[in-house]
């Protein structure tokens, strides 16, 4: 049984529309996820998601740390962030092995936009973070930042790489898998991934379409 785990953290632009527009698409396009989860501390009630209160104020990002909290899930996992766009057959997320979607602006390095484990193979992860969350919070605890934003998947790459655990890349592992949002053109997918401050409800054409259908 393969889960997928999502955050919704309260203050920002996210509601429980992202969640149901996610929540579709993974169920038409990845339907090897028989699980969908929603870590948030709001009170969510979305036919076919299983809400889970966080136990922690962390703020913004860093609310994603709890997806790392032992007992949540068997088997294959999945985090996804909310603002991915399913157009297009993806059941190779919920395939077995650790596995980090590559950081678009920096090779070598993890983003946790898309990051799949096994069961509590990165429960060491919240246990770190939860033992000190102002320690790894603040800026500068993991060394230089490459693109000067201290968030969470520089946290998690940072302790995985103490670890000595390396994930592979989605883009190594399935090259058409992942797709990065490009205004330019209009056919995108079959995982479509914003990166900055583009995102689905600001898209065009099709890739907006895939989101807002109703």
């Amino acid at each position: 049984m393969a889960t997928l785990i999502t955050v919704l953290k309260s203050g920002g632009r996210y509601d429980a529309t992202w969640i149901a527009r996610l929540a579709r698409g993974v169920r038409r396009h990845a339907p090897a996820f028989t699980r969908i989860l929603c870590l948030t501390d709001l009170p969510l009630v979305l036919e076919g998601v299983e809400r889970v209160a966080l136990r922690h104020d962390w703020p913004a990002w860093w609310a994603k740390m709890e997806a790392f909290r032992p007992g949540l899930s068997k088997g294959t996992t999945l985090l996804c962030d909310l603002d991915t766009v399913f157009t297009g057959p993806a059941d190779q997320l919920a395939e077995p092995g650790l596995a980090a979607m590559e950081d678009y602006f920096h090779k070598g390095r993890l983003s946790s936009a898309l990051l799949r484990w096994n069961g509590e193979e990165l429960a060491n992860l919240y246990a770190r973070f939860s033992a000190d969350p102002a320690r790894w919070m603040a800026a500068g605890s993991c060394g230089p930042v490459p693109n000067g934003v201290h968030g969470d998947q520089v946290v998690i790459d940072h302790l995985l790489r103490q670890d000595g655990v390396r994930p592979r890349f989605f883009q190594e592992i399935a090259p058409d898998l992942l797709d990065f949002y490009d205004p330019r053109r209009d056919a995108h997918g079959p995982v479509v991934v914003f990166i900055g401050p583009s995102k689905p409800d600001k898209a065009r054409g099709s890739v907006h379409a895939a989101w807002a259908e109703v």
